[in-house]
């Protein structure tokens, strides 16, 4: 069944977060989650409840979200927001590390958050994310009886 994904990640992680993207669209899945960097200040200016009505708007249609984990993501309250509203939709839910994936600069991170207990964490290197992640996505959805 092929599966539509949400991907919560901080915006300062956007660099390491497309190469997952990338790796989902290209292989025939779809993604959503996904905003420019203007757009996402268009919808900032409107304030928190336009924040939060886009987030919801982008997971529905959605089986599984992917937590995308890097450096900032534990003080992410929109992350924190995407992960509550996931759980409450009963959405599957797993998260990636995306701390060693290099930025726009070759620089690595460390990894600052994890989601919570109960749900499956990866490592996108160490776990082959690119070949495994539609397993990670389908197996997240079946847990949650999607």
């Amino acid at each position: 069944m092929a599966r539509q994904a949400f991907f919560s990640f901080k915006y300062k992680d956007v660099s390491r977060a497309m190469i997952i993207r990338n790796s989902w669209v290209t292989q025939g899945k779809q993604a959503s989650g996904f905003i420019d960097a203007a757009d996402f200040e268009e919808v900032k200016r409107k304030g928190d409840t336009a924040i939060k009505n886009w987030i919801d708007k982008q997971l529905e249609g959605t089986s599984v979200t992917v937590v995308l984990v890097g450096e900032k993501t534990c003080s992410s309250r929109w992350v924190k927001y995407e992960i509550e509203k996931s759980i409450e939709r009963g959405n599957g839910l797993l998260g990636i590390d995306i701390s060693e994936i290099k930025d726009l600069q070759g620089n690595t991170s460390d990894r600052c958050g994890k989601i919570p207990d109960g749900y499956k964490f990866y490592l996108w290197y160490n776990n082959d994310g690119y070949n495994n992640m539609g397993d990670w996505i389908e197996k997240a959805a079946k847990d949650a009886g999607r």
